[in-house]
């Protein structure tokens, strides 16, 4: 299985800095995150997805806009998100997009639902977040069927329902690569084993082996839903620099400014340097020189038996010209290390 691995790169469209520590507009981090995805592509990495927000610190609300300037740039890279609402979002819609998407980039789009850890999208769009479960619920079942690109008849109590309904355009390919995003709930993990979408774990605290159960539910529930054995991918946060002490310190900042910004709106205290440091060292914080990162990452891959990973490379307001070093240090360095290792 280890040959087979892909190695991805996922970002927010955090709002970075400049050199003097300013606040970029959103409209240049949007630019920005283009570039970064060109990169990407040139480097070899295998896919890059981009996540959906609608709040100040993050530029990027609609993935597929932005996906679809990339690919207008690229020619191998598979193009996804990280992920799509799908709660507070239409599921037509959704699948209309991006099988334009996959149009426009000749068969390389892919889609990953999931509820967003943020909520911002609910009254935004006129949600009412006590219908948070019922409307993820649905909205999944609705795509699933979107997902054959035959005619659907469909009911439910969060949309109008649809009789024989054709969605357009189709793909050249008959349905676009689904994953669905599971920060650590064994419902998420056993329905999208029922539906037959991909599986990704969103590891972003504690060491990743603890997630192995995870993916052991999920290869049970594939056979007794009748499915063949599909992928797993994890997501994790990191950032690659020349040396161990140069990634921790230009990350640490930035780092610990975001997690604090969300902890303080989620009622948790500041993180201290111990977290941060134990995080890089033991937990799921993947941040060092080529060597390091590499080995983290091939100790995740073999702990979880896993098909794919994403580095989480953006981190809240770390600048764009490290993030541009850090993909081409991620492609040209650790993910031929990684190879090497797992081999």
């Amino acid at each position: 299985m280890s040959h087979d691995v892909r190695f991805g790169l996922d970002t927010f469209g955090d709002v970075t800095v400049d050199g003097a520590g300013r606040r970029l507009h959103q409209a240049q981090v949007i630019r920005d995150v283009v570039a970064e995805g060109v990169l990407a592509d040139q480097v070899g990495i295998d896919a890059f997805g981009v996540g959906e927000h609608h709040r100040d610190d993050y530029a990027v609300s609609s993935p597929d806009m932005v996906l679809a300037a990339i690919a207008a740039k690229t020619e191998r890279i598979t193009l996804g998100t990280a992920v799509t609402v799908l709660s507070s979002d239409d599921p037509v819609r959704v699948y209309e997009r991006f099988a334009t998407l996959d149009a426009i980039s000749g068969g390389r789009a892919e889609i990953t639902l999931g509820r967003g850890s943020f909520i911002e999208s609910f009254p935004l769009f006129g949600y009412n977040l006590e219908d948070y479960d019922v409307l993820f619920t649905e909205k999944v079942d609705l795509f699933a069927r979107l997902r054959t690109e035959r005619a659907v008849t469909w009911k439910g109590r969060t949309r109008a329902g649809l009789t024989d309904a054709e969605v357009y355009p189709k793909t050249e390919r008959g349905s676009i690569p689904t994953w669905i995003g599971v920060g650590g709930t064994p419902e998420s993990v056993v329905r999208a084993a029922r539906y037959g979408f991909n599986l990704a774990l969103a590891i972003i605290g504690g060491a990743p082996a603890r997630f192995r159960p995870f993916v052991d539910l999920y290869y049970r529930a594939l056979e007794e839903y009748g499915h063949p054995r599909l992928p797993v991918a994890v997501h994790s946060p990191g950032f690659v620099a020349e040396t161990d002490d140069a990634a921790r310190e230009l990350l640490y900042p930035h780092f610990k400014a975001n997690r604090d910004r969300i902890g303080r709106e989620r009622g948790w205290g500041p993180s201290t340097r111990a977290d941060y440091d134990n995080e890089v060292e033991h937990g799921a914080v993947v941040a060092g020189s080529p060597e390091t990162v590499a080995r983290k990452i091939a100790a995740t891959v073999r702990a979880l038996g896993i098909d794919r990973f994403d580095l989480k490379y953006s981190n809240g307001t770390l600048p764009h010209a490290d993030l541009m070093r850090c993909i081409e240090l991620y492609g040209t360095q650790v993910v031929p290390r990684v190879r090497e290792l797992l081999a």
